[in-house]
């Protein structure tokens, strides 16, 4: 299995557990953990060079957010990917924020300032563009937040909110690649035109039609990444906790 020595092992077992799961968080998502491997708290400890009591804490909290499986007499296993549970999980997606929209588009005054700072990120030159993977994400995540939290429905920017988190391992890979980055850009410009001149019915189908076209991609990037991290593991070029 592979992974990362820690800095420093003698931090406090809080902020050594915090480390531990950041780290093993990575590993997933950046396919060096593949779905179905196996490991152990011990190989984990050894390889980061920690005690099993943060190495524990920081495992049962990637168990609750989902992306392990424990078998007490046999370790621990990296959870296979489920393609079905992110086709619902995108469409709830996809109800809360045509919800959103919809009442955006109807509201008197749909908080103007949170708007206009999305105005200003997204409905820019092309030269003025992020093109960072991880700050693009990040910022895509924020715009799609922001059109439900505008609605000023705290449950519903609650529940959205947890779906975003769920989806967030297979969702930024959408900007791995430079075309998509540019049409994300293009999207978000046009949808928060259609928001803000209230064409609420444009809104919902430009919205709908972005989300659906990035589910799509991001499917077939996660195949081929897995697929890719696969033939390198079994050709012998992944790291193990053995090689220490």
């Amino acid at each position: 299995m592979p992974g990362s020595t820690l800095k420093n092992p003698k931090a406090r077992p809080d902020s050594l557990a915090e480390r531990i799961y950041a780290q093993l968080k990575a590993d997933i998502f950046d396919f060096r953990l593949l779905p179905g491997d196996r490991f152990s708290e011990g190989e984990v400890a050894e390889r980061m060079n920690v005690s099993r009591t943060p190495v524990r804490q920081a495992l049962y909290r990637l168990e609750k957010e989902g992306y392990l499986e424990v078998y007490f007499r046999s370790g621990w296993q990296v959870k296979p990917f489920d393609f079905t549970y992110f086709e619902e999980l995108y469409d709830l997606r996809i109800i809360l924020e045509l919800a959103a929209v919809n009442r955006l588009c109807l509201m008197d005054e749909p908080r103007p300032a949170l708007l206009q700072g999305l105005q200003a990120i997204w409905q820019v030159e092309e030269g003025e563009r992020q093109q960072d993977t991880q700050e693009v994400s990040a910022l895509d995540e924020r715009f799609h937040c922001a059109l439900v939290e505008a609605t000023g429905n705290r449950e519903m920017a609650r529940m959205h909110y947890a779906i975003t988190e769920k989806i967030r391992i297979i969702r930024r890979l959408d900007f791995t690649q430079a075309s998509r980055i540019a049409a994300t850009y293009e999207e978000h410009a046009q949808i928060l035109d259609a928001i803000l001149q209230r064409r609420g019915e444009e809104a919902q189908q430009l919205l709908k039609r972005h989300i659906e076209l990035s589910k799509q991609q991001v499917r077939n990037i996660t195949l081929h990444r897995l697929q890719v991290a696969r033939d390198t593991q079994s050709t012998g070029f992944t790291a193990t906790l053995a090689d220490g």
